[in-house]
């Protein structure tokens, strides 16, 4: 990851987090509260739901049920086309990544355009978002600018973040204008008043929730809380972890559609909640605490994997940590159980987690249900060859930690040829191009002991 924007992002991501928990007595009461909200929410999750529907119903939105994403899309699309709109605005949702949303609306005729700018410009530059709360942290200025200038306005060339975002502006406000529907998720629903939250920094939610004429609301199951004093600690931790800011910009409270004498609001909200695998995990004790996250992207901006490899590498809708243990439950061990082997087990997750969830322990319940299964998929699908391999692989590893003098020879030579290998080989020069290229020390660790005179014991 030669990014040097990049890299600066996740350097000040986490400092600014630490500025907002300076006190680490403070943090761990708020992780404590926030955890134990979310994990009494989770507990009560099937009476909770029951609760929503009808105080939701009984303010005028419409509560809609889907086991699949598929369902869900169906959904979507009957009520688009009984509101016979061609154009659609989003504002961010991850279910939609879920449901893959966008494609499956253009397929049957219908606009989706994201109103998000990280959103904005990555479906304009066709690709997949590749950070749940910053989605286009993967490009500079410069390649925002080209993809602008080549795709949105070609007359007009932007070269500062100011003007690329008063161009999306002008682009965006007229698709708000013009749209008959508004799409957007769903931070917290309150199964006390049936409100539905709505977390935001820029505005185009609320445009997304007011200005069409019908307003969908995208939801997982698990993000019902009880009551409404629950949401100040949660917000509290969100906005703290996600961006390091006191607070969020627009925190939007959505209870009804509009009602007599108002002037602005849709006439039609729909709630659609979604399963998804969702309830599979409901019913094992410690794949339950998936269901906790409340999709800040703390563990992304922590995790040493992730922010060397960046969020598009996972192949996924969910990267990172919570992207290993959450996908692999959604899609399947057979198809996904590959993301649980893309950890090191440090923790670092886990002590950034606002909600206290236990990532490392679930990738290791998932990694052991991976070996169970019949199906797992190997490097190659011929048997024999893969028992050689295997034979060779591990004979060489023996053989190596077992002759000091054969270990010390092959760690130098690496030590010395390793950081050029990227230069020389095309496969390595196109994947050091986004990446990182570790640096070896020119002494081996053994060799810096001595010379600092520690005594071995």
């Amino acid at each position: 990851m030669d990014n040097p924007c990049l890299k600066r992002v996740f350097t000040k991501l986490p400092e600014k987090r630490w500025v907002m928990f300076l006190d680490s007595g403070e943090l761990e009461t708020l992780r404590n509260l926030a955890g134990g909200i979310r994990r009494d929410t989770v507990s009560r999750l099937p009476d909770l739901l029951e609760e929503l529907e009808p105080n939701c119903q009984q303010n005028g939105i419409q509560v809609h049920w889907a086991q699949t994403t598929e369902e869900a899309n169906s959904i979507v699309l009957n009520i688009a086309r009984k509101a016979d709109a061609k154009l659609a605005v989003k504002g961010k949702s991850m279910v939609s990544e879920e449901m893959e949303l966008n494609h499956f609306l253009a397929e049957n005729g219908i606009e989706a355009l994201e109103s998000d700018l990280g959103e904005y410009i990555i479906q304009v530059d066709h690709e997949l978002p590749s950070h749940i709360i910053m989605p286009a942290i993967h490009k500079n200025r410069e390649e925002i600018s080209e993809v602008f200038q080549k795709k949105v306005a070609p007359a007009k060339k932007s070269d500062t973040a100011e003007e690329m975002t008063e161009t999306a502006r002008q682009v965006l406000r007229d698709k708000f204008r013009r749209a008959e529907l508004g799409i957007s998720g769903v931070n917290f629903a309150v199964a006390e008043t049936g409100t539905l939250c709505l977390v935001e920094n820029e505005g185009n939610g609320r445009f997304c929730t007011t200005m069409p004429r019908v307003h969908v609301a995208l939801m997982g199951i698990e993000k019902v809380v009880g009551k409404l004093e629950d949401l100040p600690p949660l917000l509290t931790v969100l906005t703290r972890s996600a961006t390091g800011q006191p607070i969020t910009t627009y925190f939007n409270m959505i209870s009804s559609p509009r009602q007599d004498g108002e002037k602005d609001g849709p006439e039609e909200v729909h709630l659609v909640l979604l399963d998804n695998g969702r309830s599979r995990m409901y019913e094992d004790e410690l794949l339950r605490d998936t269901l906790l996250c409340i999709r800040c992207g703390a563990c992304m901006n922590h995790c040493p994997v992730y922010t060397r490899i960046g969020g598009h590498a996972y192949q996924s809708v969910y990267p990172g940590p919570i992207g290993k243990i959450l996908t692999p439950q959604l899609e399947g061990i057979d198809t996904a159980g590959y993301l649980a082997d893309a950890s090191s087990l440090c923790g670092a997750c886990v002590e950034a987690c606002p909600v206290k969830i236990p990532i490392t322990d679930i990738l290791l319940k998932l990694r052991h249900k991976k070996a169970q299964s019949k199906k797992e998929h190997h490097w190659t699908e011929l048997e024999g060859a893969k028992n050689l391999f295997e034979k060779i692989t591990w004979k060489g590893w023996k053989f190596a930690f077992s002759q000091p003098w054969f270990y010390r020879m092959q760690a130098s030579i690496l030590s010395r040829t390793a950081q050029f290998l990227p230069d020389q080989l095309p496969m390595l020069r196109s994947w050091s191009r986004f990446r990182m290229v570790p640096r070896f020390s020119e002494k081996p660790l053994h060799q810096l002991v001595e010379e600092a005179g520690i005594a071995e014991e």
